[in-house]
């Protein structure tokens, strides 16, 4: 696809390149050659996805830097089809015509996404096999109960961390640190987990300046952990991948890591601290969480469909001239999966606010073959990070105006800048204990967060003093012998010290089925 192939489309006529620049806020800034839309120049790419909507339909052609043609999939169906038709569509960029013809030069900003690396994301047919293979064994080996109590552990680290002060950016204090915390657990690597490899991700992400060096720092410690994993197997991520019967070479198994690594940060960071925001700025979603009409995994897959880690997932290729939403696509054409606008495709979804709970059919993770592997492993933490920490924080609140709350937006996703918040100062925590708030802070009892229990009650204030009478045991309060129930001829006082209150009127749920499942599924 070139510029010019869109340049006479019914709304653009040919020659608006020609005309001066619009002004800034005028529907038409942003737009290049041909009168296509700069994606990377938009303030508000949700808007402009809706607009392509209109005026091309499920598939709109659009421009990214330096003024690269490709089409944007808006079409739920369209992006399923997309990613389902290995025969028409591959990920391998080395057939793109934009590169092959010297539109896509090396320094190019979305080089690192683009470039064919020797990687499962990027091959098809049996290297994908063999690369993907490995990955999905070693996901396939994760124990769940274990992860979930990691994480438990490592919201405790992490909470201690500010827990005293009454007061933290949720953000760059927890959303960003508790994913890489246990991602360097499953990998193999938990001594590796500090500040320094938090800042290199999140560095290698932005694509500052410094990136390059934080790659090379994160490669580093992927290496070491490759090299320790040959002398010193062990049943964790790395190990399944250095052990398959694939035979991945050394460089192999640490890109790999990479990838695992990153995408895996990068993506439950975002999700978590999006399920956080709602939670904090929606007083009805988190009231059906303290109530139990939505459970924390359901609050997470609706966030999922909201806001989609990836906005966008580059690239897929044609490998042939095709058709898709009503466009013609030639051979070597490029197509960006846009998973953000998909979600809320007005064919599948009418009502963009309505609940879509019980319904995962969102493409927050992709689709077919190269599908997330690692989306089970984003869901436990996501889901125990956020149950855990109100937990801890039963009476956590947004510190701001949600209004004042910021966004960084690039083509590929949204991040949430900061989530400031305050709370109730408490305790540190044992990081063995289950997350609780009972440690002395005195929270009230309105704030109990209690996923699928029953509120507490306070007990009822006991008597100045109780007359004589037979329990039923066989003896009376005082302690006297009886005889039938009878109590005994001897004076037996009763003490008006030990008053017997009389029982609650909602008692705390015994500790029966479902509790003993909540506390194993949490880790406990």
């Amino acid at each position: 696809m070139t510029p010019d192939s869109h340049s006479q489309t019914p709304d653009r006529p040919a020659g608006d390149d020609a005309r001066p620049g619009p002004p800034p806020g005028c529907p038409a800034h942003g737009l290049g050659p041909g009168g296509l839309a700069r994606l990377h120049e938009s303030d508000d790419l949700n808007k402009l996805y809706e607009r392509l909507r209109e005026e091309h339909g499920p598939v709109a052609p659009a421009l990214i830097h330096d003024d690269v043609p490709l089409w944007v999939v808006l079409g739920h169906a369209e992006s399923q089809q997309l990613v389902r038709s290995p025969a028409q569509f591959t990920k391998d960029s080395r057939i793109w015509s934009a590169l092959r013809d010297g539109l896509v030069k090396p320094d190019h900003p979305l080089m690192p996404h683009i470039a064919w690396q020797p990687m499962c994301a990027h091959t098809e047919g049996e290297q994908h096999r063999r690369w993907r293979g490995a990955i999905d064994t070693a996901v396939s080996a994760t124990d769940f109960r274990s992860l979930r109590r990691y994480v438990n552990r490592s919201v405790q680290r992490v909470v201690n961390r500010f827990c005293e002060a009454g007061e933290a950016d949720l953000v760059s204090q927890y959303a960003e640190h508790l994913p890489m915390a246990v991602m360097c657990h499953v990998l193999g690597m938990p001594d590796e987990y500090d500040d320094r490899m938090v800042q290199a991700a999140r560095d290698m992400i932005r694509g500052t300046e410094t990136a390059i060096a934080s790659n090379a720092y994160v490669m580093e410690a992927l290496n070491r952990l490759t090299a320790r994993r040959r002398k010193e197997p062990r049943n964790d991520f790395t190990g399944h991948l250095v052990s398959h019967p694939a035979g991945l070479s050394d460089e192999e198994v640490s890109q790999h890591l990479r990838v695992v690594l990153i995408a895996a940060y990068e993506a439950t960071a975002n999700l978590l601290a999006n399920v956080l925001r709602q939670v904090l700025i929606d007083p009805r979603f988190r009231s059906q969480l303290n109530g139990g009409q939505m459970t924390v995994p359901q609050a997470v897959e609706q966030l999922l469909w909201d806001e989609p880690p990836f906005s966008t997932i580059f690239a897929y290729y044609a490998k042939q001239d095709t058709e898709l939403g009503g466009q013609r696509i030639r051979k070597g054409d490029g197509l960006l999966f846009a998973p953000a606008p998909a979600n809320v495709d007005p064919r599948v979804r009418p009502d963009p606010t309505a609940d879509m709970q019980g319904n995962r059919s969102h493409l927050a993770f992709g689709g077919g073959t190269h599908e997330c592997p690692g989306q089970d492993i984003g869901r436990v933490i996501a889901e125990v990070g956020v149950d855990a920490l109100l937990m801890r924080l039963p009476d956590v609140e947004l510190s701001c105006d949600e209004e004042e709350l910021t966004f960084t937006e690039s083509i590929a996703s949204r991040h949430l800048v900061s989530l400031p918040v305050h709370f109730t100062p408490r305790p540190q925590q044992e990081i063995t204990q289950a997350p609780s708030h009972e440690n002395g802070a005195g929270a009230p009892a309105a704030y109990d967060w209690q996923i699928g229990g029953v509120p507490r009650q306070a007990t009822a204030p006991a008597p100045a003093a109780v007359s004589a009478g037979v329990s039923a045991g066989g003896r009376d309060p005082g302690g006297g012998a009886s005889v039938g129930g009878v109590p005994d001829a001897g004076p037996a006082p009763a003490p008006a010290a030990v008053p017997v209150p009389p029982p609650p009127a909602r008692p705390e749920p015994p500790k029966g089925a479902w509790q003993r499942f909540l506390r194993w599924w949490r880790g406990y």
